[in-house]
């Protein structure tokens, strides 16, 4: 069994690694794609692109001058320990687009707008499975959260409406709406990074034939089962509560195989951003 000390090493060496690719991604999409064409992302890196255009400031210094506020926020509102790798991370990514110069790889506005918005959002997402962030809007929008009561994603497309807006204005609506498609383009990207190709969803399943449902779910799904002890509300009766997570593609097979058992199941599904450990790849029975 490993130590703690190999078990923290081992995950430093791998948040380092997927900084250091989410950087020279980040990099490549700027310099190759967007910078040469005058285009926009959204967030604090759409901002920094928009000052730089108009504004004819370097990139590398409005990266780290405009995130220093969404970085102080972050040690606030989340950990030093973020807060640090976030700022080494953004400061490594100015000194990359300040010293290395990447290939212009095209001209063709739509293959811009996809691709540099893909190799942008997989750089950010990259950053974030390591640990920290290139792009301090995520930031700002956790503390607007907990402060308005709006959902996150509510947030941030509420300032990227404000930084499309007055792209339109300063460099054309044409601009802002290819601008709009990378933006679009990085938060498909930045969200099969963080969440990988199988989306996962978390099932809970109240039932009389709960014993029915577990085995079903173990042999026939292939998946884990969690159960909790619970109790009716308006009689006590004690009943097994089972949990299980699968895959979005499982879903409509565990509620048909749950709806051949009991077809008066009480069946709650949610969205789960992340897992780790446990059964979740699947386990065949022969």
């Amino acid at each position: 069994m490993k130590t703690k000390s190999q078990l923290t090493l081992e995950r430093r060496i791998k948040d380092s690694l997927l900084i250091g690719l989410g950087i020279a991604s980040a990099a490549f999409g700027l310099e190759s794609f967007l910078l040469p064409n005058n285009f926009i992302d959204g967030g604090v890196t759409g901002i920094s692109l928009l000052i730089c255009e108009v504004a004819y400031v370097p990139l590398p210094l409005l990266i780290v001058v405009i995130n220093i506020p969404f970085i102080i926020l972050g040690f606030r509102q989340i950990s030093r320990t973020f807060a640090i790798k976030s700022f080494i991370a953004i400061a490594t990514l100015a000194v990359v687009l300040s010293i290395f110069s990447f290939p212009i790889v095209t001209h063709d506005k739509l293959l811009i707008s996809v691709f540099g918005g893909f190799f942008l959002g997989m750089g950010i997402g990259l950053n974030i499975r390591g640990g920290c962030v290139i792009d301090g809007t995520e930031i700002l929008a956790l503390a607007m959260s907990k402060r308005t009561g709006r959902t996150i994603g509510d947030l941030i497309l509420l300032i990227n409406i404000l930084i499309f807006g007055v792209a339109a204005f300063l460099l054309g609506l044409e601009i802002a709406l290819y601008s709009i498609l990378t933006y679009f383009s990085a938060s498909k990207t930045l969200d099969f990074i963080i969440n990988g190709i199988e989306e996962y969803i978390g099932v809970t399943i109240i039932s009389e034939h709960h014993q029915e449902i577990k085995q079903c779910i173990i042999e026939q799904i292939g998946r884990g089962v969690t159960i909790y002890k619970g109790k009716k509300g308006f009689d006590n009766k004690e009943i097994d509560i089972l949990y299980t997570i699968v895959t979005r593609l499982e879903t409509n097979k565990l509620k048909n195989e749950i709806e051949n058992i009991d077809a008066d199941a009480f069946v709650i599904e949610n969205a789960v951003n992340d897992t780790k450990g446990g059964m979740i790849k699947k386990k065949y029975y022969h």
